[in-house]
C-alpha cells in the first residue's frame, strides 16, 4: 500500500499497563492481557512453524523485557496490542503503526510477545507477518536448512505465523505485520520498513529503540 505523504500517526503499545522508569528503577514487567479461548491450529503444537514430523525447534515464546525510555514522538497507549478488526474498512488509510519500545538484543523477544498477544486476541496465525531487521529468526534459519522451496512453501501456505528477512521481496502482505529492529543498516532500513508499512493490511507493530523507529519512519516517508 503506498505511503502519504504525511507523516504515520504512531501509537506506542506494549504489553500490559507500565510505568515509565525512573532514575535507578527498572520498568515494571508487563503482563500478558488475557483474550478469548482460541481453538489450537494444527500446527500450533509443541513444533509450532516446523513442517509436520520434522524435528526443530518450536516457535519461541515471548519473555517479558523491560520497556526502554521513551523517546521521541511516541504517544502512549493504556493497553496491550489490540485485536485487529477481520476485515479492512472501505476506507484506504494506511495501517495504524504502534512501537513496542526493546533494545537490538530483545526485539526479536518483544516481536514474539506482541504475536502471543494477537494470537490470544483471536487474530489467525496464518494472519500474522514477523520481519527481522538483523539476524535472521531462528525459526527461518531452521527451516532454510530443509531448502528455499520448503521454506517458501510453508509461506504460500499461510497458515502459520511466518518469519522472514525485511530485506526480501517474496514475502507478501498479511493484515498484521511484525518488526523486530535487530539490527541492520540505517541507510536501507528506511527503505525496508517503508516496504513494511505497505505489506500491514491493518496494523504494523515494530519492536525496538523509538528515537530510532521514529527517525528511520521519516526519511523514509
Amino acid at each position: 500500500m503506498p505511503l502519504t505523504p504525511e507523516e504515520p500517526q504512531i501509537h506506542e503499545s506494549v504489553p500490559g499497563p507500565r510505568t515509565a522508569p525512573t532514575s535507578g528503577r527498572s520498568a515494571l514487567t508487563p503482563r500478558p492481557v488475557p483474550g478469548p479461548p482460541r481453538p489450537v491450529p494444527p500446527r500450533e503444537v509443541a513444533t509450532a512453524g516446523v513442517g509436520a514430523g520434522r524435528p526443530g525447534p518450536a516457535r519461541p515464546v515471548g519473555k517479558s523485557t523491560a520497556a526502554a525510555a521513551d523517546s521521541g514522538p511516541v504517544t502512549p497507549a493504556a493497553s496491550a496490542v489490540p485485536a485487529v478488526p477481520a476485515q479492512r474498512a472501505a476506507d484506504p488509510a494506511p495501517a495504524q503503526i504502534q512501537l513496542i519500545p526493546a533494545p537490538a538484543d530483545g526485539a526479536v523477544d518483544a516481536a514474539e510477545e506482541a504475536v502471543d498477544l494477537l494470537l490470544d486476541s483471536g487474530r489467525a496465525p496464518g494472519e500474522i507477518l514477523v520481519l527481522t531487521t538483523g539476524d535472521q529468526h531462528p525459526w527461518a534459519d531452521h527451516e532454510l536448512t530443509f531448502g528455499e522451496a520448503s521454506y517458501w512453501a510453508q509461506h504460500d501456505a499461510a497458515d502459520d505465523v511466518f518469519y522472514a528477512d525485511i530485506s526480501s521481496t517474496r514475502a507478501t502482505g498479511r493484515p498484521v505485520v511484525v518488526v523486530a529492529l535487530n539490527g541492520g543498516d540505517d541507510g536501507r532500513l528506511p527503505k525496508a520498513l517503508a516496504g513494511a508499512l505497505s505489506r500491514a493490511g491493518l496494523l504494523l507493530i515494530v519492536c525496538g529503540d523509538p528515537a530510532r523507529i521514529n527517525a528511520l519512519l521519516r526519511a523514509g516517508a
